[in-house]
């Protein structure tokens, strides 16, 4: 069947492909090669090379535009990490970094794909090249970034690109809900996820995670043993609805068969990059 994607599939469409997409971009924090990379471009430690890489599109910023536009993080530990990463290497410096790390990463993950590696980058340019970025920050950050030639590095900006995308977008959602980055944290380990695996990598204290526990079950929606209520549950399942609707416009103009296609393509790809993933993780994908 020939035509474009109605709005309802358009949102599954958005999140399958998320699912999908997001281990391709997520080498840049787990493979040997990107922590090799960041190393080598003077920050060492992993929080620096999280903090520079992923900021790096918005140039040498302090840590406040950082806090808002990453939203789950405590801004304590942003501000341990911005702005002095920029004495240690510059925007410009950090972006290529990245570049090489999540490139010789996916390059040994994804040996013998090259085809498909390709063949995804082509299904997936109008795609990424007509983005919507009207208050989305970090998507339209990255978008302002050289496309790079080579399908490898292509399919990493192109992954990247729409994570951010979408979390600009879940960002809207969560703070149009009424939560906090603690709290929306801490509603999550109350469905499916570790505290283990978010609270440490997020900085909040047990402190500032008690009090946010303490305002989610005044609103009814986490109960005193931590774990959300039916109402936390559906908001929750909302915030989701909400997010798959913000990330959704881009798939509209996509024919189902070309949909199918790229899915098959990026399950492939995903599965590979999975093994250089925990599971579970903090930013909360499943196993493709």
């Amino acid at each position: 069947m020939s035509g474009t994607v109605t709005p309802a599939d358009a949102s599954v469409t958005a999140r399958r492909v998320w699912r999908l997409a997001e281990p391709v971009h997520a080498v840049t924090y787990f493979a040997p090669e990107a922590r090799a990379a960041y190393e080598e471009a003077g920050l060492r430690g992993y929080w620096r090379g999280y903090f520079a890489g992923r900021a790096a599109p918005l140039g040498p910023v302090g840590p406040e535009p950082v806090v808002a536009a990453f939203f789950g993080f405590a801004p304590g530990m942003v501000a341990r990490a911005l702005p002095g990463v920029w004495a240690l290497a510059p925007p410009e410096r950090a972006l290529e970094a990245r570049r090489l790390g999540a490139g010789a990463a996916l390059r040994r993950l994804l040996a013998g794909q090259e085809a498909a590696v390709a063949e995804a980058v082509d299904l997936l340019r109008p795609v990424t090249d007509g983005l919507d970025i009207a208050g989305r920050v970090l998507a339209a950050a990255n978008l302002a970034l050289p496309s790079p030639g080579d399908p490898v590095d292509a399919l990493w900006h192109q992954a990247t690109l729409l994570r951010e995308h979408r979390g600009d977008g879940h960002v809207a959602a969560l703070v149009a809900a009424g939560l906090d980055g603690c709290e929306a944290l801490v509603l999550r380990t109350g469905i499916d996820l570790p505290r283990t695996e978010l609270q440490p990598h997020r900085g909040w204290t047990d402190e500032q995670w008690a009090a946010a526990a303490a305002r989610l079950a005044a609103r009814g929606l986490l109960g005193t043993d931590g774990a959300a209520t039916a109402a936390g549950r559906e908001a929750h399942g909302a915030l989701e609805e909400a997010t798959d609707r913000a990330a959704r416009r881009p798939w509209e103009a996509m024919a189902p068969e070309a949909v199918e296609h790229l899915v098959t393509l990026l399950s492939t790809v995903a599965r590979a990059c999975a093994g250089a993933l925990p599971y579970p993780n903090p930013m909360g994908v499943p196993a493709p």
